[in-house]
C-alpha cells in the first residue's frame, strides 16, 4: 500500500525534480512527512510568497518547471502574487497546496480557501484532487501543461485526506494525453510566406524581441536571422539578453525606460516583426498606433497574445525557433545594413546636439510670443 503523499513525492522524482521551495503547515504535513525519505532537496522559505518567487527564479535559470509548496488557506493565498507574476512572464511553475478534508470543502472551516477559484484568472490550469488514484495522472499533466506551448503556472490543490489515503500500487504515466490541449508548433505556411514577403519589400524593418524568444530557445536562431539580414533588433524588458549588448544590430530596450535609438527605430519602422512579446504599455505607450504607421508581423505560441494590444497584419501562431527558421529561409539574401547605418548616424552626438539646439530655439521663440 502507498499513501497519496508518497505518490506525490514519487511523481516529483519521476519528473526529475531536484529542488522544491516551500513552507509547511497542517494541511500539507503528510506530504512533508513523505518528503523526508526522498533525495529531493527542500528549501525552507520565510513566507509562502517567497516560495513562488524562488521557484520562478529557479525555472528562469534552469529552463525547467520550478516547484513550490504551501499549506491551505492563508498559506495558499500568500502564493497568489508569485503565481500571477509567473503567468504574466510565461514561467513554468507547479504550485502544490494543501487543502482541508474533502468532506469539509465549501463549509468555511478553519484555514479553508478556494485557491483554485482565486487563481483561475492567472494559471494555465488548476486541479482540485478528488481521488488519490488520480494523483499520478494529474502530476503528469501538470508538468506537461506547465512547460509546453506558452509556459506558465499550474496549481495542484490536494486535500489532506487525499494525501493520507492509501492505494494498492503506484504507476506513473509515460505521457500526458489531454483532450483539447495541442499547442501549435510549426506555424501556418501561408502566414510565414506573407511575413517573408513583407520583410523583402520593407525599407525600414525592425525586430522586437520579447521574453518568448528566450523561453522558446530561439535566441541563437533570431541572432542568426538578424545578422544575415542586417535588421536592427530592439527588445522588451523580458527580452533583454536576446542579443549581446555590444552587437551593432542591438539598439537596446524600448519603452518609457528604454533607449532613444530603440524607440526611434520602432517609431520610424515600416515593418515590425514582434517575436514573443505582447507589447504592453511600458514598451509602447500607445501600442494601437503601431499598426497605423507600420505593418506588424506578430509571432507567438499563444494565440491569445496576438492582437491583444496591437493589430497584426500577419499573425503567426507557432514555436518561435521553427517560425524564425522558416522565415529566414524565405527571405533569402535580402540585406538592410544601409538602413542600420542611417539610423545610427542620425543618433550620433553631433546630430543629437543639433536636435537639442533646434528644440531650444523653438522653446525660446514660444516664450517670446
Amino acid at each position: 500500500m502507498i499513501s497519496g503523499a508518497e505518490i506525490m513525492v514519487k511523481c516529483l522524482e519521476q519528473e526529475g525534480v531536484e529542488i522544491i521551495f516551500g513552507y509547511p503547515g497542517a494541511a500539507i504535513c503528510p506530504f512533508y512527512d513523505a518528503l523526508l525519505d526522498s533525495d529531493i532537496k527542500h528549501i525552507l522559505v520565510r513566507q509562502e510568497q517567497n516560495s513562488v518567487h524562488a521557484a520562478s527564479g529557479y525555472a528562469r535559470s534552469v529552463s525547467k518547471p520550478g516547484v513550490c509548496v504551501a499549506t491551505s488557506g492563508p498559506g495558499a493565498t500568500n502564493m497568489i502574487t508569485g503565481i500571477a507574476t509567473a503567468y504574466m512572464d510565461s514561467i513554468p511553475i507547479v504550485a502544490i497546496t494543501g487543502q482541508v478534508r474533502s468532506d469539509l470543502i465549501g463549509r468555511d472551516v478553519f484555514q479553508e480557501a478556494d485557491i483554485t477559484g482565486a487563481c483561475e484568472p492567472f494559471v494555465k490550469h488548476s486541479y482540485l484532487v478528488r481521488d488519490t488514484e488520480d494523483l499520478p495522472r494529474i502530476f503528469k499533466e501538470a508538468f506537461y501543461i506547465a512547460k509546453t506551448g506558452r509556459p506558465g503556472p499550474v496549481l495542484i490543490d490536494v486535500p489532506i485526506d487525499i494525501q493520507s489515503n492509501k492505494i494498492k500500487k503506484f504507476s506513473y504515466p509515460k505521457k500526458a494525453e489531454i483532450a483539447g490541449y495541442k499547442p501549435t508548433v510549426e506555424g501556418h505556411t501561408r502566414q510565414i510566406e506573407k511575413a517573408a514577403e513583407l520583410i523583402r519589400s520593407a525599407s525600414r524593418p525592425v525586430i522586437c524581441a520579447g521574453g518568448g524568444v528566450l523561453t522558446s530557445g530561439a535566441k541563437l536562431k533570431l541572432v542568426e536571422f538578424a545578422m544575415k539580414t542586417g535588421i536592427p533588433v530592439v527588445s522588451t524588458m523580458m527580452g533583454i539578453g536576446v542579443m549581446p549588448t555590444e552587437n551593432k544590430l542591438y539598439l537596446g530596450m524600448l519603452g518609457s525606460h528604454g533607449k532613444r535609438v530603440a524607440n526611434r527605430a520602432i517609431h520610424e519602422a515600416d515593418v515590425i516583426m514582434i517575436c514573443g512579446a505582447r507589447v504592453g504599455d511600458r514598451a509602447v505607450a500607445s501600442p494601437d498606433q503601431l499598426s497605423v504607421r507600420s505593418s506588424i508581423i506578430h509571432i507567438d505560441i499563444d494565440p491569445a497574445e496576438i492582437g491583444k494590444n496591437v493589430e497584426a497584419s500577419v499573425p503567426i501562431v507557432g514555436d518561435m525557433k521553427s517560425v524564425i527558421r522558416r522565415i529566414q529561409q524565405s527571405v533569402g539574401n535580402r540585406s538592410f545594413s544601409e538602413y542600420l547605418l542611417a539610423l545610427t548616424a542620425a543618433l550620433n552626438p553631433e546630430a543629437l546636439l543639433q536636435d537639442f539646439l533646434k528644440c531650444f530655439r523653438i522653446s525660446q521663440y514660444l516664450l517670446q510670443m
